[in-house]
């Protein structure tokens, strides 16, 4: 069996800490502007670098800057500039779709991955740059039947990058697809002088419409669905399949959503390889990463185009149909190593024994657990509101940075 390295999105330090804490094998992210989720996460900056890193290399997870944007002449000094300090950093690789990004980051010996943007459908595009890359993302709408014959056909070519190892094919396979073909879309720029291609989606996609016939004036109200809305893709109920393609890099979308989705999808998919590689992997355990998978943000799911289907499968209404959410409680206010609790201030709604809670913070990472014990301004009670001082046992560090939630069933429409 293949084995797929599992590589997570990072929109900040708490989804870096998540992925690391979850057994991502890489982890990508972007810095400043220059990125496909410039508007869409917090991003790092060229500072963070040297702490991305640091915390990858402690967990040997490697690190992908994304530099995945249309690029002018006047973003040519701050590319160097990041490619440069990516280098100084011991950054990984540099993903990268312009060319002129490709070439600066060859002329500072760094390693290459094309992006999904450059739309690579086919062998020839692959060998063409095998010149400058040594992994490729395929376009998100081919099937696996044409990703296995691009894999195989690198195999018995023996078609190899800069680095003299052969051409390793990375693809998406969980989160949020576009209804633009991998990505390339100017719906925002055109509606609202917002360019997606530079990474400043307004997502008017996602939105309700109704269709008007110019010439009757007939209006049809799409209320069934929302049909430049695609559902989220979802692999792992095929998984086994995804791995006999012969894929070394299987890719989480996700930069723009919160810490615990991927603290969630990255632990089920590390569970899913995990269970290939010992051969534990059943319809069961499925069912039972679905059942986790829909807790977080997700627009339903589909298995994309990888096993044949021809049409897209479209959301039925707006925002997530997660089945749970997490509702505000309070902040951290310090850490008793001795005893190991935590203290946190309750700023608003109650919390009770028995609660599902999320911790999560820049370096905490995020951590759910039970609440099965807590003092309330220092007595031992069932309860805390608005305005209390709680402790809770703890086996790891709390921060005054960290935010403390209460996990809630999210009813969603039908």
């Amino acid at each position: 069996m293949n084995q797929v390295e599992l590589m997570a999105p990072a929109g900040n330090f708490e989804s870096l800490q998540a992925a690391l804490d979850n057994g991502a094998d890489s982890v990508y992210f972007g810095v400043e502007q220059l990125n496909m989720r410039a508007r869409a996460s917090i991003n790092f900056t060229i500072d963070d670098l040297n702490e991305i890193a640091r915390r990858c290399q402690e967990k040997n997870v490697r690190t992908y800057l994304t530099l995945n944007t249309i690029i002018y002449d006047h973003d040519l000094s701050i590319v160097k500039t990041l490619v440069k300090k990516a280098k100084k950093a011991n950054i990984t690789a540099v993903i990268a779709m312009d060319q002129a990004v490709i070439s600066m980051a060859r002329a500072h010996d760094m390693e290459v991955h094309i992006s999904t943007q450059i739309n690579i459908t086919n062998l020839e595009t692959v060998k063409f740059y095998a010149m400058f890359a040594d992994t490729m993302v395929l376009s998100r709408e081919l099937s696996l039947r044409q990703v296995k014959h691009i894999t195989d056909q690198i195999e018995k070519e023996q078609i190899k990058g800069p680095s003299g190892r052969l051409i390793e094919i990375e693809i998406f396979g969980h989160g949020a697809l576009c209804m633009a073909v991998s990505g390339k879309c100017y719906m925002s720029l055109h509606s609202q002088n917002s360019s997606a291609n530079r990474g400043a989606c307004k997502q008017n996609c996602r939105k309700k419409y109704t269709v008007v016939d110019q010439e009757t004036g007939f209006e049809m109200e799409l209320d069934n669905e929302y049909i430049m809305s695609p559902k989220d893709l979802c692999t792992i109920d095929f998984l086994d399949q995804i791995a006999d393609s012969g894929i070394k890099v299987l890719k989480v979308e996700g930069r723009g959503r919160a810490p615990e989705y991927v603290a969630k999808v990255i632990k089920c998919y590390r569970e899913a390889i995990d269970s290939l590689g010992d051969n534990s992997y059943n319809d069961i355990k499925v069912s039972n990463w679905m059942s986790e998978l829909e807790k977080v943000y997700n627009r339903g799911f589909w298995s994309g185009y990888y096993l044949g289907q021809k049409l897209g499968e479209w959301s039925k209404g707006s925002g997530s149909h997660a089945t749970q959410k997490k509702v505000y409680i309070g902040k951290g206010v310090h850490f008793y190593p001795k005893a190991q609790v935590g203290e946190f201030k309750i700023e608003a709604y109650d919390l009770t024994i028995g609660d599902t809670i999320l911790i999560t913070g820049p370096t905490t990472g995020v951590k759910e657990l039970t609440l099965n014990h807590m003092l309330v301004n220092d007595e031992s009670q069932p309860k805390g509101k608005k305005g209390d001082s709680i402790t809770i046992p703890l086996d790891f560090r709390i921060r005054p940075s960290d935010k403390l939630y209460k996990i809630v069933e999210n009813k969603v429409e039908a």
